[in-house]
């Protein structure tokens, strides 16, 4: 049986080592899974991968539900699907919908005495089950309003700032130097196969934790000025 923990950022500002840190501080023989996907691609090839291989008995570890499923339909319809095939999801924030808590439910329904009494503990143990269902779908529902707002928020503050006359983005012909791209070219250098490194491109920028753009901008400047 395999303990896989997927880990998954979809913007450069968010921290894949963060979710692989809680990750490995409970389940530290996981098999850790990283990805990223920039604005032009949803695809998760490696999340596909996992859905390939994971079989009965595995385990699945994931920081919250929103790395599992970008929607709260998509969330609950994986769920199921996992659920039933008898493969174990843990949720670390959201340990309420994690699949043992609801094979608890189940386990725990009401015994039936094989008396008339039995058509009133039926509907209470379906009843505790639905309770189960949605408790699971709207921890998915919060995840999406969550993602939801913040994007919205972010297009308000940038609206709001070109406004009030603000420089949005980076001027056009001009070379921007942070902290996080001298870091991240630092880590193309030591790392990119082409620059004599072991990894290949995606695996390169998620190690940096910037976008697949971000990657190609910075090894092509590295190139230029080699």
């Amino acid at each position: 049986m395999k303990v896989y923990g997927y880990a998954r950022i979809s913007r450069p500002q968010q921290s894949i080592e963060r979710q692989v840190r809680n990750i490995k501080s409970n389940y530290s023989n996981a098999i850790i899974v990283e990805e990223a996907y920039s604005g032009t691609t949803m695809s998760r090839p490696k999340w596909d991968n996992i859905m390939r291989q994971v079989q009965e008995g595995d385990t699945i570890v994931f920081d919250s539900v929103s790395r599992m499923a970008r929607t709260a339909d998509e969330g609950f319809e994986v769920w199921q699907k996992l659920f039933n095939m008898d493969v174990t999801l843990v949720f670390l924030k959201e340990p309420q919908v994690n699949t043992e808590t609801y094979r608890k439910a189940l386990n725990n329904a009401i015994p039936m005495t094989n008396t008339s009494v039995d058509i009133i503990l039926k509907a209470i143990n379906e009843y505790l089950l639905t309770l189960a269902k949605e408790q699971i779908r709207l921890a998915f529902e919060q995840a999406e309003k969550e993602v939801t707002d913040l994007h919205q928020r972010t297009r308000e503050g940038i609206e709001t700032a070109r406004l009030n006359g603000k420089q949005i983005g980076q001027k056009k012909g001009a070379k921007l130097t942070t902290k996080k791209s001298l870091s991240a070219k630092e880590i193309i250098k030591k790392h990119s196969v082409t620059f004599g490194g072991s990894l290949k491109d995606e695996e390169c920028w998620v190690l940096a934790g910037i976008s697949r753009n971000s990657f190609y901008k910075y090894k092509k400047e590295l190139l230029e000025s080699a």
